[in-house]
């Protein structure tokens, strides 16, 4: 028995080695956290609307509610509204979800909550999200010709690669508990993107600041409300203290 759970036990690290060696436990990256900056949050809307909205679906946010970044009803009017779709309407996706299935293998998933339901052990829901966004490479062996060094085979194709460019993953060879395996290393850009590298990560990090408020569009409110609750209960504590004291000052 204890012969079976050592093999089962070199087996599963094995397996763990090779997926890291693919690049499915690959690290990842810390989001830049700016909720506060409208211009982002702006910039993400965009983008969101213009490279996420044609596949994927925020059915529980409505383009209204994008005035709490600072946007007017007339700039949402103008900017991110596409056929017949109206002010008051929830984001929905206008791809048939039957042929969404067929081009794909699975229709694809809502995006109104993807930054918190995407949390895990390597960090918050947006830094996956971050990280996934900036590590698709071209793999002609794919259905879409593209693939992911966070999502190994993944149906999603890379709609940003115009703005990236074409990049191909750089893997060496190491020995890792004893085995041989191939360990990601760094990027070759292949073919450059109307965006440097650094305007890309800008891009996407505002792509996934907005994804993270449209996940809770009161989180500001929420965290400056918390605030001042503290601050009253502490006030409190005190002049309760104080009573406290008082009172039971004259009491023997």
């Amino acid at each position: 028995m204890k012969k079976i759970l050592l093999a089962l036990l070199a087996s599963l690290a094995l397996a763990g080695t090779a997926l890291a060696s693919e690049g499915g436990d690959h690290a990842w990256d810390k989001a830049p956290n700016s909720q506060n900056d409208l211009t982002s949050l702006q910039n993400g809307a965009k983008l969101f609307v213009n490279y996420c909205l044609n596949c994927h679906s925020a059915a529980y946010m409505r383009y209204n509610r994008l005035k709490d970044i600072g946007l007017t009803e007339q700039q949402i009017k103008d900017n991110l509204l596409f056929g017949s779709a109206k002010v008051g309407d929830t984001m929905k996706a206008a791809i048939d979800p039957k042929q969404a299935k067929d081009w794909f293998g699975g229709v694809p998933p809502d995006l109104t909550l993807v930054a918190r339901s995407r949390a895990g052990h390597g960090g918050t829901g947006a830094d996956y999200l971050y990280t996934y966004m900036r590590t698709f490479y071209r793999d002609p062996s794919r259905p879409t010709g593209w693939n992911n060094l966070l999502f190994p085979n993944v149906g999603m194709p890379h709609v940003m690669w115009q703005l990236q460019g074409e990049r191909e993953p750089q893997f060496e060879e190491r020995e890792i508990h004893g085995h041989k395996a191939r360990v990601f290393t760094s990027w070759k850009q292949v073919a450059p993107g109307s965006m440097t590298s650094t305007e890309y990560d800008q891009a996407v990090g505002d792509l996934v600041n907005y994804l993270q408020w449209m996940a809770e569009p009161a989180q500001n409110s929420r965290v400056r409300v918390g605030v001042w609750v503290l601050l009253f209960l502490v006030v409190f504590t005190v002049m309760a203290w104080l009573l406290n004291a008082s009172y039971w000052k004259t009491v023997k």
